[in-house]
């Protein structure tokens, strides 16, 4: 399993967990930004990349 999260003043807002293959969001902002991110076939194929190259 790879999960790679971004924080903000120490608050997890958005996150990308390679079982479920997407960002989910946990704010607002991170809400949004999570459903941009999921339109863009170019970023969820360099996440999944980014999990072949840390997990083997």
């Amino acid at each position: 399993e790879y999960i790679y999260s971004y924080y903000y003043n120490k608050l997890e807002f958005i996150r990308f967990d390679s079982n479920v293959g997407r960002f989910v969001g946990y704010t607002e902002l991170g809400v949004k930004n999570a459903e941009q991110w999921n339109k863009d076939p170019s970023k969820i194929a360099a996440m999944k990349a980014q999990k072949e190259t840390y997990c083997l």
